[in-house]
C-alpha cells in the first residue's frame, strides 16, 4: 500500500505525538529503524538468519540448504506494508487458519511458516524459533535497530553539528570577547576559543558513542540453553551462539558483545551506558543552546531575519532565538526518557518480567527528540553571526579585567601585596585603562616593568586563546 504526501500530511496532523505529528519531517529518518513495521521486520532477519546458521552448522537436524531457498528465506527481509500488516493480524485477530496470538513474536514465527509453507522449505518449518525464547529474537532486533540508527542518523548528526562549532571557532578565534565567570566580567578569552569548548566537549562523547558495543545474547528460556541442550546435547551451543551474534553483526554491519550470562533477557546494562553517552552529548548541547541564547540577549550574537517570518504575535521588531529554545526542549524530553530508561531497563523481577517490552518500543521516541534537538540547533547556527563591534564595545568597557595580569606580573617582580593593592583599587568600581596607568606610574618597579604594564588592554589579555580555538 502507498501512502500519498496527502495522506501522510493529515496523519501528521492527527498525530497524538508530536514526534509523528508536528516534527515528521525532522523524525521521519528513524522510522526505518523504530516504527512497529520496523521492528517487525528486524525481528524476522533474526529469526530468518537463526534459522540458516541452525542449517549451516550441520549440527542439527536441519538440512542442508539450497542457494535458491536461502534467498527465498531472505526475501521475506524485504518487508511490505501488506506484511506487516498480516504480522499484526495474526498478533491481533489472527489470519487464515491462524488463530489470534496475542503474542508479537509468536506471530513473526507463524508468519514465517506461512511465508515458507509452500515453498521447497516446507519440510524445515519447525526449525524456526527452535529452542528460542522471544527475548533472544527481541534483544537481537533491538540491538541492531539501535546500532544501525546511531551509525546511520544520529551519528551523522552530531558529526554536523560538530563541524558547525568547530567552523565557528576557527572564523572567530582571535576576536577577544569579555569573559563571565559567576555572570561576572572576567579575564577576556575569544569567541572561537568558547565555540571550540564545546566541539571538543561533543568530540570525545561522540567519540565513545562510536566507538560503543551493544550486548546481547541467544541462550534460551532461562539463559543457560536448556532447550538446545536437551535437543542436542553434544553440540558446544556456547560457540554457537557466539558465532551466530558475530555473523549477525558482520551481515547488519554493526558490532555487538555477546553477553553468554543471563537470566532469560539481555540485562540492558549496556543500553543504560549507551543512553547515559546520548545524555552527556545532549547536556552539552543544552548548556550551548544556554549560552548561545545568553550571547543573543547581550546583542553579541545577531540572529538573520526571514522574509515572512515573525517573531512576536505582537510585537513586530522581535527576532525571538526560537530555534535554540526549541533544541533545549526537545533535548530535555530525550534527556528525561533516557534517565528513565538508564533506571527502568536494567531491572527485571527474578529470571524475567516483561515490563521493559513497552519502555523499549519508546526508543524511537528518545532519538526522535535528539533528532528535533540536533536539527534545530543546526538551523539556528545557520542564521547567527557574531557582532564583533559589539562585542569588541563591550570588552573594552571592563578594563578592570586586566588587574589580574597587572598583580600577577607584579608578583614575578617580588613587589609585596599586589593583589591586595589592585583589590582595594578596582573591586566593586567603575575604573579606566588610565586609572590603571596612573596606578602603573606609582609603583617602584623599573621602568621596562611599567612600559610592559601598559602594553597589556583587555583586547590582548587573552592567553592562548586563539591557538586553542583550533586545537584538535
Amino acid at each position: 500500500m502507498v501512502i500519498g504526501i496527502w495522506s501522510i500530511a493529515i496523519m501528521a496532523l492527527e498525530s497524538i505525538s508530536p514526534i509523528d505529528g508536528r516534527y515528521l519531517k525532522d523524525t521521519y529518518p528513524l522510522a526505518e529503524y523504530f516504527s512497529e513495521a520496523a521492528l517487525i521486520r528486524y525481528r524476522i532477519i533474526v529469526e530468518g538468519e537463526y534459522f540458516l546458521a541452525l542449517a549451516q552448522s550441520g549440527l542439527t537436524g536441519l538440512r542442508v540448504l539450497t542457494e535458491a531457498e536461502k534467498e527465498s528465506v531472505r526475501a521475506i527481509y524485504n518487508l511490505s506494508p501488506q506484511d506487516a500488516q498480516i504480522v499484526r493480524d495474526i498478533e491481533l485477530k489472527g489470519y487464515k487458519n491462524i488463530k489470534a496470538t496475542d503474542h508479537d513474536l509468536k506471530a513473526i514465527e507463524y508468519f514465517l511458516k506461512d511465508r515458507l509453507a509452500d515453498t521447497s522449505l516446507r519440510d524445515t518449518l519447525e526449525w524456526i524459533h527452535f529452542g528460542l525464547t522471544s527475548e533472544d529474537a527481541n534483544n537481537l532486533a533491538y540491538g541492531l535497530m539501535l546500532a544501525k540508527s546511531l551509525r546511520d542518523v544520529i551519528l551523522p548528526k552530531l558529526a554536523e553539528i560538530r563541524g558547525e562549532l568547530d567552523k565557528l571557532a576557527a572564523a572567530h578565534k582571535d576576536l577577544p570577547m569579555l569573559a563571565r565567570t559567576h555572570g561576572q566580567p572576567a579575564t577576556p578569552t575569544t569567541f572561537g576559543k568558547e565555540f571550540k569548548v564545546f566541539g571538543a566537549r561533543l568530540a570525545r562523547q561522540v567519540e565513545q558513542l562510536k566507538n560503543y558495543k551493544i550486548s546481547v545474547k541467544l541462550n534460551g528460556a532461562s539463559g543457560n540453553w536448556n532447550a538446545h541442550l536437551a535437543a542436542f546435547p553434544n553440540t558446544d551451543w556456547i560457540t554457537f551462539s557466539r558465532d551466530f551474534i558475530a555473523r549477525l553483526a558482520e551481515f547488519r554491519g554493526v558490532a555487538f558483545e555477546p553477553n553468554l550470562v543471563t537470566t532469560q533477557i539481555e540485562p540492558h546494562d549496556t543500553y543504560a551506558e549507551c543512553f547515559d553517552i546520548l545524555r552527556r552529548i545532549n547536556t552539552i548541547l543544552l548548556d550551548f543552546n544556554a549560552d548561545v541564547w545568553r550571547y543573543i540577549s547581550d546583542e553579541w550574537v545577531v540572529q538573520k531575519p526571514k522574509e515572512g517570518e515573525v517573531g512576536s504575535s505582537t510585537m513586530p521588531h522581535k527576532i525571538n532565538p526560537i530555534k535554540f529554545e526549541n533544541s533545549e526542549g526537545n533535548l530535555g524530553v530525550a534527556n528525561a526518557l533516557f534517565e528513565f530508561f538508564g533506571r527502568k531497563l536494567p531491572v527485571s523481577r527474578l529470571q524475567r518480567d516483561l515490563s521493559d517490552s513497552t519502555v523499549e518500543r519508546n526508543f524511537g521516541v528518545a532519538l526522535g527528540h535528539c533528532l528535533v534537538g540536533y536539527n534545530y540547533l543546526l538551523n539556528g547556527l545557520s542564521r547567527i553571526t557574531v557582532n564583533e563591534a559589539k562585542v569588541r564595545e563591550e570588552l573594552q568597557s571592563h578594563p578592570e579585567v586586566i588587574a589580574e595580569a597587572i598583580q600577577t606580573i607584579l608578583r614575578r617582580e617580588g613587589v609585596p601585596m599586589p593583589y591586595e593593592e589592585l583589590k582595594q583599587l578596582t573591586r566593586g568600581k567603575t575604573v579606566s585603562l588610565e586609572d590603571l596607568h596612573r596606578f602603573i606610574d606609582g609603583l617602584k618597579v623599573r621602568a621596562e616593568v611599567k612600559t610592559e604594564l601598559k602594553k597589556l588592554t583587555p583586547e590582548n589579555y587573552i592567553g592562548l586563546a586563539a591557538k586553542l580555538a583550533t586545537a584538535e
